[in-house]
């Protein structure tokens, strides 16, 4: 007997429950970034500014029932909004699946803990500064939210962390 397919392999983003579409969510708040997005090109440039409701620590939205209200302009995703959208980052859960892509190893519904999204250094935990504290948002312009962090690809630099250790 084979075991069954996690839901993010067996349905689309269209097909999920609230619950399955809510857990997809890695807890990164790379998507709660600011996005500065040029006039000419259409080029969408990320910032290490986090949106005034992002706790910088757990890397969670801190009402998140009330953001629409709070933040007009923080966008609610849907499967429509993520197939069309340029500024998730790579290793954005959404975006992964809608490429048919399969969750990677340190996403908590596959690690079953929600750290390893911090300790495989894909969180903005220690690296996004806050809203208010920020000044002008093209000073704090950078590309490390639009990439893949080094041992984040792979489970080799965590297992054998976790062996030694």
């Amino acid at each position: 007997m084979t075991d069954p397919l996690p839901f993010w392999r067996a349905k689309t983003l269209d097909a999920m429950t609230r619950a399955e579409w809510e857990s997809l969510c890695d807890g990164c708040g790379r998507c709660c970034l600011h996005k500065l997005r040029d006039e000419e090109t259409e080029r969408v440039h990320f910032t290490e500014v986090a949106c005034r409701l992002l706790d910088l620590e757990s890397c969670r939205c801190k009402d998140y029932a009330n953001r629409k209200r709070r933040v007009p302009d923080c966008v609610k995703l849907t499967p429509a909004r993520v197939a069309a959208a340029d500024w998730l980052p790579p290793t954005c859960a959404y975006r992964l699946v809608a490429e048919g892509r399969d969750l990677p190893w340190w996403h908590p519904l596959v690690s079953g803990r929600a750290e390893t999204v911090h300790e495989a250094g894909v969180s903005v935990r220690g690296r996004a500064v806050a809203e208010r504290a920020a000044g002008d948002f093209e000073d704090h312009v950078v590309s490390w939210p639009g990439r893949w962090p080094a041992g984040a690809r792979t489970q080799t630099s965590m297992t054998k962390r976790r062996k030694s250790g």
